[in-house]
């Protein structure tokens, strides 16, 4: 018997492994997180997300990130590292420290990173980071690893990156995407241009009709599709239903979790 079809709507939650996890900071921290994996395959890529400004209420489940989590392991086989940085608190748990603009967050970026590369069963390919606003910064100032292999910025304010920040991802030749919404209320996309060119590999995307907070189901469909198109582009087009009426992708091996 076919199973029906169900819309994809803004409360889907898709089929996928999720592990409460914790980060274990340089410094000492203790952070709270969850890794989405995908149900029936192993992942062919990774996703580190950085969340928005946790003083202005950005946490691990600000919601284009949480609906990373809930649909990408599903519709593209991808895992989706999501965790809190210090002093954020979430339903999942309180991160330990206390937020410091942007400075000590290095080592929380840094534990990401490591948790995502050095994660076993499965291994966690591919690593790609993915930040919104205040994410973005922490990821153009702290993500330039050499396991990360590009990074995609959603509403890039620039507000605590530097120009050396900027240079070393010019030097790297790492692909930067930036996702700049037409009414971003602190960078749009006429600027974004201008100060993205410090990074001649920089692709600077502008989306037109949609703010800094990417409201809609339609805006977060468009993030969650550029960002499949950079990482697992046989993926696409992302299914609007599930199950989805057909699968382009091979299922590859699950390791026991």
């Amino acid at each position: 018997m076919t199973r029906p079809r169900d819309e994809v709507r803004a409360s889907s939650i898709l089929p996928a492994r999720r592990r409460e996890v914790e980060l274990h900071t340089a410094d000492g921290l203790r952070l709270v997180g969850e890794l989405a994996l995908p149900a029936g395959c192993d992942p062919v890529a990774t996703l580190v997300t950085l969340h928005p400004l946790p003083t202005h209420g950005g946490f691990m489940d600000s919601h284009v990130l949480k609906k990373a989590a809930y649909r990408l392991p599903a519709m593209a086989d991808l895992a989706v590292l999501r965790f809190n940085t210090r002093g954020t608190s979430s339903p999942r748990g309180t991160s330990e420290g206390a937020f410091d603009f942007a400075r000590s967050e290095q080592y929380d970026v840094a534990a990401a990173i490591e948790l995502a590369e050095f994660w076993e069963q499965p291994s966690l390919p591919r690593r790609w980071l993915v930040g919104w606003s205040f994410g973005t910064d922490l990821a153009l100032m702290y993500g330039q690893d050499p396991s990360v292999e590009g990074a995609i910025l959603l509403s890039p304010p620039l507000r605590w990156s530097r120009p050396e920040h900027l240079d070393a991802w010019a030097q790297s030749g790492k692909p930067v995407v930036a996702l700049v919404p037409s009414n971003d209320d602190f960078l749009r996309p006429a600027e974004a241009v201008e100060r993205f060119a410090a990074i001649p590999q920089a692709e600077v995307i502008a989306v037109e009709g949609v703010g800094h907070l990417w409201v809609g189901e339609p805006a977060v469909r468009r993030v969650l599709s550029e960002i499949v198109a950079r990482v697992n582009p046989a993926a696409l087009p992302l299914p609007t239903t599930w199950p989805a009426e057909s699968q382009t992708h091979e299922a590859r091996p699950v390791h026991p979790a």
